[in-house]
């Protein structure tokens, strides 16, 4: 049975994901490449592009962006470089309902990433997903369910899960090389600008601002929302910390290895810049976890220590015995390096990994799952309640909700535009 478009939107969730599940191939032989359709691809997007392009087991049949300047220039692109033409497909419900496609990857606004992600689980086709995972708490743990319970591999596009360096050292620090861990530190810090002021008015003909919009609260179009600065508007982005912040934290989540956390405070502000930006460009949040270990993680868009010679991204651990700095280390308490003999362990990289992943079904197989994406993620989203509630959260992991805190509990889960509803799976 072949999944028409009228399908996926007309009817039953049973029937379409019975369809899609039937007419997705299960196995891969050694010769079938991939066929992946790439979602959003303006600026990483463009990115996923070029690594997919790299790799010999798949094939980009398919090009979806609701700007379509955007999607006719990547086709073209496209086109180019390999010598076929791909479909070019401007709603994202018309990539579901091609049977021939059988994985897409995602890097539309975060505001779409969940739904375009289980939409994609419940139609048979395996996912690569930007970071963040979600735009919610709530919405994480749906696509969590959702790639458990359609049998789909999901990865999340954190891409330090795939690198030589992280799996080596994560993998040691689990195993003690500096004793029992108690803390961390993360910091994230980049020199960005103000984005001033602009006004509403109509959208461009060329974008279809009904669709970007999808899940998110209708608005008047605004210069300033595309095609990056949304990231700084609640509705459709997370700030810094959901942004470049994500990589940090899940770095910092693999390695405390504690899920959850129980406590969260989060201060800043958006110093210095006179303009529309709602999110915070400076922002310092610590979590505190059900045994006591800590995580305090730092954000500063206005300046960063790159102009000093240090790092601007980066994480370092705390230890009983030693500690861990990114980019230098493991040092015993009296500050002696720790001589590392363990080789790194063979990686294709995010998108080789993700690729291997989809052709053995092996869930084990994905570097970066949608329960670690979810858990990077939420502590984004638990840090930007704190910050706007401007006071400290309590937060339950096995409920994951705010016990007896309407309002925190309010911000856990957006409203959806009718037609664009993220699925209660969980």
């Amino acid at each position: 049975m072949r999944v028409s478009r009228r399908t996926f939107l007309g009817a039953s969730a049973t029937a379409v994901i019975a369809a899609g599940m039937k007419s997705n191939r299960g196995v891969f032989g050694a010769n079938d490449r991939i066929q992946l359709c790439c979602i959003g691809i303006r600026n990483q997007g463009k990115f996923h592009i070029e690594q997919f392009l790299r790799e010999n087991d798949a094939e980009i049949v398919a090009l979806c962006d609701v700007d379509r300047h955007v999607l006719e220039d990547r086709a073209k692109e496209l086109e180019q470089k390999t010598g076929n033409k791909p479909k070019t497909l401007v709603d994202i419900r018309d990539v579901m309902a091609d049977n021939e496609i059988d994985a897409v990857s995602i890097a539309t606004p975060n505001h779409w990433h969940t739904l375009a992600a289980i939409w994609a689980c419940q139609a048979g086709k395996d996912v690569y997903v930007e970071k963040p995972l979600s735009h919610s708490v709530w919405e994480g743990r749906q696509l969590v369910t959702a790639a458990e319970k359609y049998g789909r591999i999901v990865q999340h596009g954190t891409q330090r899960r795939s690198e030589k360096i992280w799996l080596r050292d994560i993998a040691l620090l689990h195993e003690g090389i500096i004793g029992d861990v108690y803390a961390a530190r993360s910091l994230c810090s980049r020199k960005r600008n103000s984005i001033g002021f602009k006004d509403d008015c109509p959208p461009p003909p060329h974008i279809d601002w009904g669709l970007w919009q999808g899940p998110a609260k209708e608005r008047i179009y605004n210069p300033a929302y595309v095609h990056y600065n949304w990231h700084w508007f609640w509705e459709y982005g997370n700030g810094e910390i959901g942004n470049q912040g994500v990589h940090q934290m899940d770095v910092a989540a693999w390695g405390l290895s504690k899920g959850l956390p129980v406590s969260i405070h989060s201060v800043g502000g958006r110093f210095v810049w006179k303009d529309q930006g709602e999110t915070p460009n400076t922002q310092v949040s610590t979590f505190l976890y059900a045994d006591g270990t800590m995580l305090t993680f730092e954000v500063r868009d206005l300046a960063s220590y790159k102009e000093a010679g240090q790092f601007h991204f980066g994480n370092t651990f705390f230890g009983s015995q030693g500690y861990y700095i990114e980019g230098k280390g493991f040092f015993d308490a009296n500050h002696r390096k720790i001589r590392v003999f363990a080789d790194a362990p063979d990686t294709r990289g995010p998108y080789g990994n993700f690729l291997a992943a989809v052709r053995s079904r092996n869930p084990e197989e994905v570097h970066g799952t949608a329960l670690d994406g979810h858990i990077a993620s939420a502590h984004c989203h638990l840090a930007n309640i704190a910050y706007r509630l401007g006071r400290s959260i309590k937060f339950d992991p096995d409920t994951e909700t705010c016990p007896g805190d309407r309002k925190a509990n309010a911000m856990l889960k957006r409203n959806y535009r009718k037609g664009f509803e993220v699925p209660a799976l969980a």
